[in-house]
């Protein structure tokens, strides 16, 4: 599985099972159940999933690109291998695996709720 780091993202999700499966099944996190809500343990930091709550109303995910939140970024090792595994899973590539600029490779996947999610490797000899 991919490895990752970040600190932590606080999502709302009409089904918080289904998202915290995703973030498990395709990146590699760990679920950790509590009273009341999910919580995902993704590279050493932690997503809070949050059920929506009754019948309020809420918007959908806004269409890219827009002003504010665009996406999050982790950081992997061998950035093409991480993306032939997580394809095979059929995850949905809103970029390809591409180099940037110099020792940087980016690509962008799109998870649960159409969250963008940018997966990078930065060439150590470059940071």
């Amino acid at each position: 599985m991919p490895v990752v780091t970040w600190d932590h993202v606080h999502l709302r999700s009409p089904d918080p099972e289904a998202t915290a499966a995703w973030l498990r099944d395709i990146l590699g996190g760990e679920i950790v159940r509590a009273p009341g809500r999910i919580d995902v343990n993704l590279g050493g930091a932690k997503i809070f999933i949050a059920p929506l709550e009754g019948d309020a109303a809420v918007s959908p995910p806004p269409p890219h690109p827009h002003q504010g939140l665009d996406h999050f970024g982790l950081t992997v090792k061998d950035i093409d291998a991480v993306a032939a595994e997580i394809k095979a899973k059929g995850v949905t590539f809103a970029r390809e695996p591409t180099t940037i600029r110099p020792g940087v490779r980016i690509c962008f996947i799109r998870g649960p709720e159409g969250i963008s999610i940018e997966l990078l490797e930065r060439d150590k000899k470059y940071t």
